[in-house]
């Protein structure tokens, strides 16, 4: 499949840092060798303190170092970035800003959650995701969805080609513009984050994919950035339907093939194509997908 020519950022699988060859034995007892993603630590800094330890594949550390920090409230947009340092032989990510942040009782008050490699939430988030106002007037059409689920689980990823992994999208219309993968959804999503403050991507008519599961973290993250539409092809928790409701989060689950239900916000949907138009995923694609889902 061809690149959109429109897309900013698409995954890149032939890239040989991303994954590695193991060997194994197969079902047959035969020798076999299978891709696997990589997974590296990449500490964070912000100013002259150390934040946290992410393990990540190693991508666009910057702009998951600034999508870190602006998801934990640590980075606001007032805020002046005015150094971005990676170093890859330590494998270490300084943020410097024009001012000193006091971020301790922020730590103080974290809390795990559900997403991968322990990704935590602060307890002020849930006070600015209530003050967050989406967007009422977005839109989503049903034939941008079927056309971006086929389009996004057909190009060639990590996802696809490795497994073991998550894909996060920004989306406009029925085309992809950010395609960011990793090995916690977490990850994925604040590289978005990063990528769009550090380029200045505006959320205004975008709506958000996600491979992974619509958890309380993907609907804070997703209010965080102000992205009134989030979507994926897997399934729901009870909690990150609560919270989409209660911000009036438009959230679609289980969009496979000519297939998707709504939860929250289903007064965004426009219905304008005939679900029995679609195409249906082909049997072996739906196999692949759920061999990759959490």
């Amino acid at each position: 499949m061809a690149r959109e020519t429109n897309a900013l950022i698409l995954p890149d699988p032939t890239n040989p840092q991303l994954t590695t060859r193991v060997k194994g034995t197969d079902q047959n007892g035969k020798s076999t060798l299978t891709s696997v993603p990589v997974e590296r630590p990449l500490s964070l800094y912000l100013n002259s303190r150390e934040i946290v330890t992410l393990m990540t594949i190693g991508d666009y550390p910057e702009a998951l170092a600034i999508g870190y920090l602006i998801n934990q409230n640590m980075l606001h947009p007032s805020d002046v970035i005015t150094e971005i340092e990676y170093d890859e032989i330590s494998e270490a990510v300084v943020v410097r800003t024009d001012c000193e942040t006091d971020f301790e009782e922020k730590l103080a008050k974290k809390t795990r959650t559900s997403g991968c490699a322990l990704g935590t939430v602060f307890g002020d988030i849930m006070e600015t995701f209530k003050d967050t106002n989406l967007n009422p007037h977005a839109k989503v059409h049903t034939s941008w969805l079927y056309a971006l689920t086929a389009q996004i689980n057909t190009t060639p990823s990590l996802y696809l080609e490795a497994g073991a992994i998550h894909g996060c999208v920004l989306c406009e219309r029925d085309h992809p513009l950010i395609y960011m993968e990793d090995v916690g959804r977490h990850n994925a999503v604040d590289k978005i984050a990063g990528f769009m403050r550090l380029n200045e991507v505006s959320a205004d008519g975008k709506f958000f994919y996600t491979t992974g599961r619509l958890t309380s973290e993907m609907v804070i993250k997703t209010v965080q950035m102000q992205i009134p539409v989030l979507v994926s092809r897997s399934g729901f928790t009870s909690w990150g339907v609560e919270l989409a409701r209660e911000a009036g989060l438009t959230l679609i689950g289980r969009a496979r093939g000519k297939r998707f239900i709504a939860l929250s916000g289903e007064q965004r949907i426009v219905y304008d194509m005939d679900p029995s138009d679609v195409i249906e995923e082909p049997a072996a694609l739906q196999r692949k997908a759920a061999s990759a889902d959490p």
